[in-house]
């Protein structure tokens, strides 16, 4: 079946932002002079993904307000709502209705893709095998215990080369001593709809929250999962440093401002 829409879960209030989010949410943060989401809602379009979902909160009414303006003659944004903050995985959930019974994208907003190629890759993928896709990326072992943490079948020397490799387990943000492997989930995931289905299965962590994860480890366990291992440029825009960072190398590379930021900063440290 094809992958033609995707969810964008929306609902965190930003805190870390405090005190630019009490105006402003963290999705609308600006990259220069586009709004963080909409970097996202142009990777899906880019896509082929004609249908956009997002997940927010009714404490976030600019949210709304954005995705009504958002729509194009390629892409139709529309909105849920989660009320209460009870995880990825429950953020998930709360699409449910609106993608009905069809593969659909889960694109994180925190996380800004140097370009749509791997989404193109994972919806290739699911198309091609059915199996829930998801995006992968190897990491120090210092930073494996942040992420979503996944063990492959049969091979430990994965690179981003490879076009799929089969996830036989998943473990949420694992300490140190308990990481599987050093290869990473990223904010990227193409899923069946069959995921619904675990997701109202699955137990709340330890701090009250329903974890994407929970799910996806119980379709590895089916042999219901694949992933890519991917290099992709990609800007971690959780962190007030990570939205920095890629404020000035997104403008960098822009042709309008990049030539005058360049040389901007090579005065500022020549001085």
């Amino acid at each position: 079946m094809a992958v033609r829409t995707a969810v964008i879960p929306a609902a965190g209030m930003g805190t870390r932002f405090l005190p630019a989010t009490r105006a402003t949410p963290k999705e609308l943060l600006p990259i220069y002079d586009t709004p963080a989401i909409q970097f996202v809602i142009d990777e899906a379009t880019a896509a082929g993904i004609e249908r956009v979902i997002i997940v927010t909160s009714r404490a976030k009414p600019s949210i709304e307000n954005y995705a009504s303006s958002a729509n194009t003659e390629k892409v139709a944004v529309s909105v849920v709502y989660q009320d209460s903050p009870l995880g990825l995985g429950h953020a998930v959930s709360c699409a449910r209705d609106a993608v009905g019974n069809e593969p659909f994208v889960v694109m994180l907003p925190d996380e800004i893709m140097g370009d749509a190629s791997l989404t193109k890759q994972l919806v290739a993928l699911y198309e091609k095998s059915g199996k829930t896709s998801i995006g992968l990326k190897k990491v120090p072992a210092s930073e494996v215990s942040s992420y979503g943490n996944v063990e492959i079948a049969g091979r430990t020397d994965v690179s981003p080369s490879d076009s799929a490799v089969a996830i036989t387990r998943v473990i949420e943000k694992p300490k140190p001593n308990e990481a599987v492997s050093d290869l990473v989930i990223i904010g990227r995931y193409v899923l069946a709809p069959s995921v619904f289905d675990h997701l109202a299965t699955i137990k709340p962590s330890a701090n009250g929250e329903f974890q994407l994860t929970d799910a996806l480890a119980l379709l590895a366990n089916d042999n219901q999962l694949l992933g890519i291992v991917s290099d992709i440029t990609r800007y971690d825009t959780g962190t007030p440093m990570g939205l920095l960072r890629a404020v000035i190398e997104i403008a960098l590379g822009r042709k309008d401002i990049g030539p005058q930021l360049q040389t901007w900063l090579e005065n500022k440290f020549q001085n």
